[in-house]
């Protein structure tokens, strides 16, 4: 996820922005067996890649917050969880 986001960094040059990364690579990140399946219609499948490619456009536009080695700790030693 880094380097997609390093490389959405030279947009300018290749107008390869978050939001076209995100297009590109989520079928294969967020891979579906639902939508690889028969009984999703074309439309279906749409959507559900449309929801797929918001949610890594999210992830690469904060990739440093959800990918920082502070967050990380913090998650693995269990603070911040509310219960």
């Amino acid at each position: 996820m880094r380097h997609l986001a390093r490389l959405a960094d030279y947009c300018s040059i290749t107008n390869m922005h978050t939001k076209n990364l995100a297009i590109v690579w989520a079928p294969n990140l967020l891979r579906s067996k639902q939508i690889e399946s028969a009984c999703f219609s074309g439309t279906a499948a749409f959507m559900e890649v449309r929801i797929q490619s918001v949610v890594v456009e999210f992830i690469l536009n904060h990739v440093d917050v959800l990918f920082s080695s502070k967050l990380s700790s913090v998650i693995r030693d269990g603070a911040g969880v509310c219960l």
